[in-house]
């Protein structure tokens, strides 16, 4: 079986230059469907080519078409989709599709996009190519930790084993998946928001102040360091999420961080120690007191594993004992984010119309047009291209263990034991059989 290779420079320039923003009333036809592949294949290229060290190109290209803003445009246009028009289809009584798997393609938009920015962001010249659209990505990531943190601090933590087993109706199922897609697209603008805050010495003042003082996210990574949503205690068991699984923790390594740990502490790093921050965040008696729980987490096993907050700790204890000036208030006329607000304004009060119309021309496909969708689906998808990108072996669709045992039919789902894979049935069987008519496989479960 040959290795999955990157694109070649000239297909990932085709596929860049491709990019579009599109309209929230297409999502799901034939055009945005175009646009997802573009988005996908990046996706993939981009994870071959950092992991082998080779992703300038990609990065050139980006920043060369001004494609950085056109992808934050689409973020936000799926954000909004699935928190205004996927509800609405949920509710449609007259609705009852084929399959719901045009609809997962939608929310997976948002999903691609977002892991598409990680892999990129790490790069200062595509965080300065951003531009004004800078402003409506921290905004994103502070909704998606806002989020994040709440549930964690209300105790709803979000785990493969909390969905039961039973097969729900396809809403419902699809707002299952929803659910944990969005729990993992949190984490993603987690490390996100910490490449922005690594380029805090040459972003606008606006960003500053959005960061600082409008969503004060200093405190926000306070309470992420407090709830840690990526760890949770299940039935007697120490659990972490990572690598997009849930595995259980044995006890010489509950101590030890994870890279989503050290996202949070980095970020506080460089929102709390760079002069310029220091400068325009207001250290008034609630930020203060926020701040100084940190002091409690800061032991000598984490400053071993991260020796740079050895510098924080200092910097607490000078802040416990002093009292920092105001900052000054320099009257400014500062940027605000659009992207958001123009997608509400020009489609508010018109998302039934949105979810009747995509109803009709984007979900409810004929047999032909999914086995045509899905053989676009399997191209892209190659078993290679998938192995590659794999950061661990394979795990268990349903319990997360390491797994040996793969779908002899699409051989897309990884399974530990046969019960496993027959319990999963019932919720595989529909793209199990798209994915097998589509590769021309046969057999039986």
């Amino acid at each position: 079986m040959a290795a999955a290779e990157p694109l070649s420079p000239a297909e990932a320039e085709a596929l860049v230059r491709a990019l579009r923003g599109t309209e929230l009333r297409d999502a799901g036809g034939k055009g945005w469907l175009r646009q997802h592949e573009c988005v996908e294949k990046l996706n993939m290229h981009a994870i071959l080519s950092a992991s082998a060290g080779q992703e300038q190109l990609l990065i050139e290209l980006l920043v060369t078409h001004a494609k950085i803003p056109v992808l934050i445009g689409e973020l936000i246009s799926a954000e909004v989709w699935k928190h205004k028009v996927f509800p609405v289809l949920c509710r449609l009584e007259d609705f009852h599709p084929r399959s719901t798997f045009p609809i997962y393609v939608v929310l997976h938009h948002e999903a691609s996009i977002i892991n598409l920015l990680e892999t990129v962001f790490f790069h200062k010249e595509i965080c300065e190519s951003a531009e004004d659209s800078i402003l409506d990505l921290i905004d994103y990531c502070h909704r998606k930790l806002t989020l994040l943190a709440a549930r964690s601090a209300s105790g709803q933590a979000v785990t493969q084993a909390s969905t039961p087993n039973c097969a729900y109706p396809p809403p419902q199922e699809l707002q299952k998946q929803a659910e944990m897609m969005e729990f993992e697209i949190s984490l993603k603008a987690l490390s996100v928001l910490r490449f922005i805050t690594d380029q805090v010495g040459s972003l606008p003042l606006s960003a500053l102040t959005r960061m600082l003082n409008t969503h004060n996210l200093p405190c926000l990574l306070v309470e992420l360091v407090e709830h840690c949503p990526w760890s949770c205690h299940e039935a007697g068991k120490f659990k972490k999420f990572e690598n997009g699984t849930w595995y259980v923790v044995p006890p010489e390594d509950q101590m030890k961080m994870t890279k989503l740990d050290g996202q949070v502490w980095l970020a506080l790093l460089n929102l709390l120690l760079s002069p310029e921050c220091q400068h325009k965040y207001h250290f008034d008696g609630f930020n203060k007191s926020q701040l100084l729980k940190l002091r409690a987490f800061l032991t000598d096993v984490l400053l071993d594993q991260l020796p740079n907050l050895v510098e924080m700790q200092r910097f607490l204890s000078h802040l416990a004992v002093t009292e920092p000036a105001p900052p000054k208030k320099d009257l400014v006329l500062e940027q605000v984010p659009v992207i958001w607000d123009h997608i509400l304004k020009k489609n508010t009060g018109k998302w039934e119309a949105i979810a009747k119309h995509q109803v009709k021309h984007a979900f409810s496909p004929t047999e032909e047009e999914l086995k045509l969708q899905a053989r676009r689906w399997a191209q892209t998808y190659s078993l290679d291209m998938l192995e590659a990108l794999a950061p661990d072996k394979p795990r268990c669709r349903v319990c997360g263990v390491e797994a040996a045992k793969r779908c002899s039919r699409c051989r897309n789902e990884w399974y530990c034991t046969r019960a496993c894979q027959v319990q999963h049935w019932q919720k595989h069987r529909t793209a199990c059989n798209l994915l097998a008519q589509a590769s021309g496989t046969a057999g039986t479960l």
